[in-house]
């Protein structure tokens, strides 16, 4: 279990202070069966931790919080939800370490105490707007795991997103790449149909520009396969209204 503790203690930066810093503290503490002296490094107070830049664990802390809020949006925790999010953690990280951050993830999915609200305004505080629009991406990958993406979990979904300070049009735009449909392509590029070519080209610019992969290389290459998917997205989504328009 010591392994457990130092995993866990690795790579992280900011996480390790307010209320997500207290949560692992109790959970890391019950895994380990009282073990105290092997988590209380994460007992910080607020200033211990406010200059600290995101690093890949806080990133990866995040992602498991706000994962288990967005699976149980609908009232019932599905296996293949399960399932994403432990081969989503297997693809980035290898097997071992997936497993122990399911370790954790098992005791935050079944904590009814934390605040959706308190944990995304620590996120908000030290994560840059792109890696909080990654948080956003994988959310949403989550909810369609099952094939479908409930109501309710898109009502979720924003909630995190208000939280995060993500404007709308950045939502809607990531929430576009997730249905396919005809509106799917101008939502993703955040322009309507009614706009004229000039306007779509310059929000295409500036979207490759805001979401390019290499934004997110400090947390490290496991995490760039998202930001790639989603780059690629916008991508596919300027080339479908090029066709369409005959650009």
């Amino acid at each position: 279990m010591k392994k457990f503790a130092n995993w866990i203690g690795a790579g992280i930066g900011w996480a390790a202070g307010g209320p997500i810093g207290a949560a692992l503290g109790y959970l890391i503490g019950s895994a380990l069966k009282g073990a105290t002296s092997d988590y209380s490094e994460f007992q910080t107070d607020n200033s211990s931790y406010t200059s600290k830049t995101t690093q890949a664990g806080d990133f990866e802390i995040s992602l498991l919080f706000l994962s288990a809020v967005v699976i149980k949006a609908d009232g019932k925790i599905l296996q293949k939800e399960l399932d994403y999010v432990r081969n989503y953690f297997v693809q980035m990280y290898g097997k071992d370490r997936a497993n122990n951050a399911f370790k954790l993830f098992k005791g935050i999915i079944n904590d009814t105490s934390l605040s959706t609200q308190e944990v995304c305004t620590q996120i908000r505080s030290h994560m840059s707007a792109e890696s909080r629009a990654q948080l956003i991406h994988f959310l949403f990958a989550i909810a369609k795991s099952d094939g479908h993406v409930a109501d309710i979990e898109v009502q979720t979904i924003q909630s995190i997103s208000n939280y995060l300070y993500i404007n709308q049009a950045s939502f809607d735009s990531i929430k576009a790449m997730f249905y396919d449909n005809s509106e799917s392509a101008y939502q993703i590029l955040e322009v309507s149909k009614s706009d004229d070519n000039d306007t779509i080209k310059k929000a295409y610019r500036r979207l490759v520009k805001e979401h390019h992969p290499d934004k997110l290389a400090h947390l490290g290459e496991e995490h760039l396969k998202g930001a790639q998917e989603k780059f690629q997205k916008i991508q596919e989504a300027y080339e479908t209204i090029k066709k369409e328009r005959g650009l």
